[in-house]
């Protein structure tokens, strides 16, 4: 009987699941870096908010500047950027079946999905756009 409860005790006392692990820069990330394995490494300590997985970061571009074992967030990276500020864009308004395409000039960088500043060469006007795959800025419409 005694025994028992001693199992039951170390059972109780022993710690739950696997140990917690999180994602720091193995050297200093500069903002715009496409991160890729040599880039990562994993520390055994758990950081609230931090990611985990190297998985969840490979292929995406750090938003800023990371340095030498600070742990990558979420809100640290981004997809990477398929538009660079003042690049010429077309710009696509969509209402139904119509749709109007312009020439535009970026007022942000960006990436797929990213929704940035965009002013119509033409009018000078300044609209707010998401960005497609294929460098499209699509006027977001109320």
């Amino acid at each position: 009987m005694r025994c028992a409860a001693l199992m039951c005790l170390c059972a109780a006392l022993a710690p739950v699941g696997a140990p917690a692990e999180t994602l720091v820069a193995a050297r200093v990330l500069r903002a715009q870096t496409i991160l890729s394995p040599e880039d990562l490494k994993i520390e055994s300590t758990a950081i609230a908010g931090a990611l985990e997985n190297p998985n969840e970061a490979i292929g995406l571009e750090t938003r800023v500047a990371i340095y030498a074992g600070q742990p990558i967030r979420p809100q640290d990276l981004g997809p990477p950027a398929i538009v660079d500020r003042n690049q010429r864009v077309t710009i696509a308004f969509r209402k139904g079946s119509l749709t109007i395409l312009a020439e535009g000039r970026a007022l942000a960088r960006g990436g797929v999905g990213d929704t940035i500043r965009v002013m119509n060469s033409a009018s000078k006007a300044t609209v707010i756009a998401t960005l497609a795959a294929d460098g499209t800025a699509y006027v977001q419409t109320q």
